[in-house]
């Protein structure tokens, strides 16, 4: 009788054993601030989804402007090139979009902590326009994509990343 009582007691002090009325505050409280975390990085990778859907492959302005805050850096951006917002629309407005009107953007992985949301992606269309520089080849092009963006108040704050377009590119001056 005693090492029932005893294992009860140890259950209770383990946290084994504990009815729904004896739940502990702090444990609750936690999970309370780990619900609304994971909310918020749901929220953040649902806008760099968005961005991703309606930025880059419908080239839509209008949610660019909603998406973006007007202090972006790309951490990514060419040298010499403008690191804001107004270098990263035309990036996909009047470079890559021109040259591959049919664009889509299919995410393959997000994974998001506190303010910061990792995609690994891929850009595909086919050229159907000049690439900088390169005259229409009607080949698919597919580029390969590794963002993190910084996600302040639902709108990109700063971006870096890395792509395979100098690989594409290297790949259609070669097949001319």
């Amino acid at each position: 009788m005693n090492y029932i009582k005893t294992g009860i007691a140890c259950a209770f002090v383990a946290g084994i054993y504990a009815p729904q009325s004896m739940a502990m505050p702090k444990l609750n409280g936690k999970e309370k601030k780990v619900n609304r975390m994971e909310t918020q990085t749901e929220k953040n990778k649902t806008v760099v989804r968005r961005f991703n859907k309606e930025v880059i492959e419908e080239g839509n302005v209008d949610s660019f402007k909603e998406l973006m805050d007007e202090k972006f850096i790309n951490h990514s951006a060419p040298e010499g090139a403008d690191n804001g917002p107004q270098g990263m629309i035309k990036t996909f407005n009047t470079i890559l979009r021109p040259a591959m009107p049919d664009m889509k953007v299919t995410i393959y992985e997000q994974v998001a902590e506190g303010d910061l949301v990792t995609t690994r992606k891929n850009i595909t269309g086919t050229q159907t326009g000049t690439l900088m520089g390169i005259a229409p080849t009607g080949r698919k092009l597919s580029i390969d994509v590794i963002d993190i963006v910084r996600v302040k108040n639902g709108k990109y704050f700063e971006h870096w990343g890395i792509n395979t377009l100098p690989s594409v590119m290297a790949q259609l001056k070669n097949s001319r």
